[in-house]
């Protein structure tokens, strides 16, 4: 069963991040960890706000966040991979069952994928997902996720980015949207 499973960067500030790595090494892959911009995407927007440059320019440096913090889980955990190409991750689960992605502009700019804050790390999973085929996504959140709430819920809480529902809307994949503590507590 193949599994993508988003970190959200907030995890980082949680100092959560290295149990849920250490969670995933658990689990049978193969899996495509998505990681989020965490600090790295918040220096963009406190940037962008400042400087006061185009969604153009914030969306690619969103995106360098992304692979920013695509190293440092590489960093924590080395013996996952780091796959930039999303039609290198079938190939490269053959050597490893668990990668990082760590998205590539040109590719997400092929796939016509809008250059907004309304795409985060978020969409760019169920992208993901959908792009490969794959049975499943978890999104881990270290916000409190309420029970039985929506996707549209989540969405108009800002729990996940607006346009979360649009890439999801003909998912032929699980989509589960967790608390840190709730994925933990799942994988012990």
């Amino acid at each position: 069963m193949t599994c993508v499973i988003k970190l959200g960067g907030s995890l980082l500030e949680t100092a959560a991040l290295p149990a849920c790595l250490a969670a995933i090494a658990k689990r049978a892959g193969p899996i495509a960890i998505v990681p989020g911009g965490g600090p790295f995407a918040d220096q963009v927007r406190s940037a962008q706000r400042l400087w006061r440059f185009d969604d153009v320019a914030a969306h690619r440096m969103a995106i360098l966040a992304m692979q920013q913090m695509a190293l440092l889980m590489r960093s924590l955990v080395p013996e996952f991979a780091i796959v930039a190409d999303a039609d290198s991750l079938r190939s490269a689960w053959q050597v490893k069952p668990v990668l990082i992605w760590s998205p590539q502009v040109e590719q997400l700019d092929k796939a016509n994928i809008a250059a907004s804050w309304d795409v985060t790390s978020d969409s760019l999973a169920a992208w993901l997902a959908g792009y490969i085929e794959a049975d499943e996504l978890i999104v881990v959140k270290s916000a409190p996720i309420p029970e039985q709430a929506s996707l549209p819920d989540l969405q108009r809480q800002g729990i996940l980015d607006a346009a979360f529902q649009r890439f999801t809307a003909k998912a032929n994949y699980k989509i589960t949207v967790l608390n840190k503590d709730c994925f933990l507590s799942r994988h012990d």
